[in-house]
């Protein structure tokens, strides 16, 4: 990803956020052949592909040859998974919290769920502990060990934590952690530099009829070495859920995402600089979506599929790259 030298808002920039323009842009992806449209789904890079993984229903597997540019297909996940967000690990893609089933309560999957591409086969993996299982959290993996922040024991209900839970990837074994400061779900976490970034999302609550409205600005940090938080001093610019989020080029992006203010997603991508505490303002997309994952390689930044507005629809199966 090339150096940031200057940003522009689309909508004017938050008093905390710099503006300019970039050399960074959004170019659309030219491939052969298309994935599935979907949103609440998950992307992982594994090797020389991308895939794309599950959403709302039963979603066929789709696979992007990054060396050909051509799109196949998988082997489908047994069950729907929506509302995780994968991570890989020697060569395999792990899906953690995820939601099946529908709106508005849906149901934790118990396991984590993980697919081998060498074998183009699922497996079901270990059990998510009772007492810890929730959906729609922060999923992401530093070292060992896989770590799930927040989300959401109940669907779309008040059922929001601020949990922290590690998994380590070698003993197989489940550890808690401290809460984070404060409960969160519908968002992604990203590391970047020994820490952990837990940005966006909202506390969901359909039975109280607050859906969209509780977004969360505040960004917390989990330091993996001192296992302690802490919470940046600049929020968010633009406060959203359904985010996606990547840690590239030093930086965590947040790209898009829902809230209660607009009907269209959004299409606000907004990067922090841990370096300058600073954040920035990208190239928005071209396509405002939520419900989708991030995927980095070498730097830039995928971004596949998606909601065009808040709630369920219309879904994409579009594939834009920042770089």
């Amino acid at each position: 990803m090339a150096p940031i030298v200057a940003c522009a808002a689309p909508d004017g920039p938050s008093p905390t956020t710099q503006q300019a323009t970039t050399s960074l842009a959004w170019t659309q992806s030219n491939t052969s052949g298309a994935p599935t449209a979907r949103h609440e789904s998950s992307a992982a890079k594994v090797g020389d592909a991308i895939y794309v993984i599950g959403g709302r229903g039963q979603r066929p597997l789709d696979i992007l040859d990054l060396k050909t540019g051509a799109w196949r297909s998988g082997a489908a996940p047994p069950i729907e998974l929506n509302h995780a967000q994968a991570v890989s690990y020697n060569g395999s893609i792990y899906v953690v919290g995820a939601l099946t089933g529908p709106f508005p309560e849906e149901t934790v999957v118990p396991n984590i769920m993980i697919y081998d591409p060498a074998l183009d086969q699922w497996r079901t993996g270990p059990e998510i502990p009772a007492d810890r299982r929730r959906g729609g959290a922060g999923v992401t993996i530093e070292g060992d060990v896989l770590y799930m922040i927040g989300g959401n024991r109940r669907g779309h209900m008040s059922g929001y934590v601020a949990w922290t839970d590690a998994f380590d990837l070698k003993s197989q074994t489940w550890s808690q952690l401290p809460d984070a400061p404060r409960p969160r779900d519908h968002f992604h976490a990203a590391a970047l530099d020994g820490k952990i970034y837990a940005a966006g999302g909202r506390r969901s609550s359909h039975d109280t009829g607050d859906d969209l409205n509780l977004t969360v600005a505040p960004v917390d940090v989990f330091d993996v070495a001192s296992r302690t938080w802490s919470t940046i001093a600049k929020p968010l610019p633009t406060p959203r859920a359904g985010v996606a989020v990547a840690a590239a080029g030093g930086r965590l992006i947040v790209i898009g995402g829902e809230s209660a203010v607009q009907q269209p997603a959004h299409a606000e991508v907004e990067a922090y600089d841990p370096a300058r505490d600073a954040w920035t303002t990208l190239p928005p997309l071209p396509v405002g979506r939520h419900g989708t994952q991030a995927v980095t390689v070498d730097d830039a930044v995928h971004i596949i599929a998606g909601s065009r507005n808040r709630g369920g629809g219309p879904e994409l199966a579009d594939h834009w790259v920042l770089d």
